[in-house]
């Protein structure tokens, strides 16, 4: 099993703070520094000192880590054209030495558009222009040295483009999609994804989601291997006084984080992690809300990933 720092830095991180998390996740033995792909706070915190964008950082990160793996979970296909985020993520997997993990989503949070005056559009229209750019991205990534790539979608067109830079590794960097859609997001699992993520789930409903896209695999007549993984928020304490504690740092209910979460000593994280390894889950996102704690993170080192 993996275990993966994930962040939400828009809740308020800046840099500095970032590649803190960063170090210590790859020094502590963490397989990957992942961080949202937000510009606006969801939990009523103003989110200081404002957001810093997700691919300028993790560029920033690259020339600064040599170990870790480095990705967003997920990029928000509403936030960039298709050519210029294909650009910028094969520059910034080169610049890491092969190290990208490539999550995509349709984005979702309507509010950071308004604020920030991007197109937000329907839920369908999002599905469509996500759909176009993994078309896009992973054909720039996958067209041959001097050949050049074309596409004429409903929202983008792409002429006789180079498709350059070319990213670290041959075809460009895994390729996660997650959430729990019914229908179009296992759909695009199985035709894109090197990787499927149910973020924030029961084991059960988990299990259903990872049902349904084992399923639109068979239907497509997929033979490569898809690995299967989940997003969990984390509170880890050596006793009660201190998973409370956590909690009550981060504005949460210890009792609804048992729940809905990964909560309570390392032994029930452990415990916890194993039952979505049974569902076929080969990597968790420790979703850490007080990136500051670097003491947390150290942790669930010794005493979680030590066990897994």
């Amino acid at each position: 099993m993996r275990l993966r720092i994930f962040t939400e830095p828009q809740l308020g991180a800046d840099y500095e703070t970032q590649l803190a998390v960063a170090k210590a996740a790859e020094e502590l033995g963490f397989d990957a520094f992942i961080r949202s792909d937000h510009y606006l706070t969801m939990l009523g915190s103003a989110g200081d000192p404002g957001p810093t964008d997700s691919w300028v950082t993790l560029g920033a990160l690259a020339r600064e880590t040599s170990r870790i793996r480095l990705g967003t979970l997920v990029t928000a296909a509403t936030f960039r054209l298709p050519g210029p985020l294909a650009i910028a993520v094969a520059q910034v997997d080169r610049m890491s030495g092969g190290r990208v993990e490539f999550g995509l989503g349709t984005g979702w949070y309507e509010q950071e558009h308004t604020a920030y005056g991007i197109p937000f559009g329907s839920v369908g229209e999002r599905f469509d222009r996500l759909e176009e750019q993994l078309r896009i991205v992973t054909g720039l990534w996958r067209t041959p040295e001097g050949g050049r790539f074309s596409f004429a979608g409903e929202h983008y067109t792409l002429a006789d483009s180079p498709a350059l830079p070319k990213p670290a590794r041959p075809g460009g960097p895994p390729v996660i999609i997650g959430g729990t859609g019914a229908k179009r997001t296992p759909r695009l699992a199985a035709e894109f994804a090197d990787e499927y993520n149910v973020p924030f789930q029961t084991p059960d409903d988990t299990a259903a989601a990872f049902g349904r896209v084992r399923a639109a695999c068979r239907d497509r007549g997929r033979t490569r291997p898809l690995a299967y993984s989940v997003a969990q928020t984390v509170c880890c304490g050596r006793d009660d006084a201190e998973v409370r504690r956590r909690a009550e740092t981060i504005g949460q209910d210890v009792a609804d984080l048992r729940e809905g979460g990964l909560a309570g000593t390392p032994a029930e994280i452990v415990e916890k992690i194993g039952a979505f390894g049974e569902l076929g889950a080969e990597c968790v996102y420790l979703q850490v809300l007080d990136m500051r704690d670097l003491d947390h993170i150290a942790l669930l080192a010794s005493d979680v990933l030590a066990q897994l």
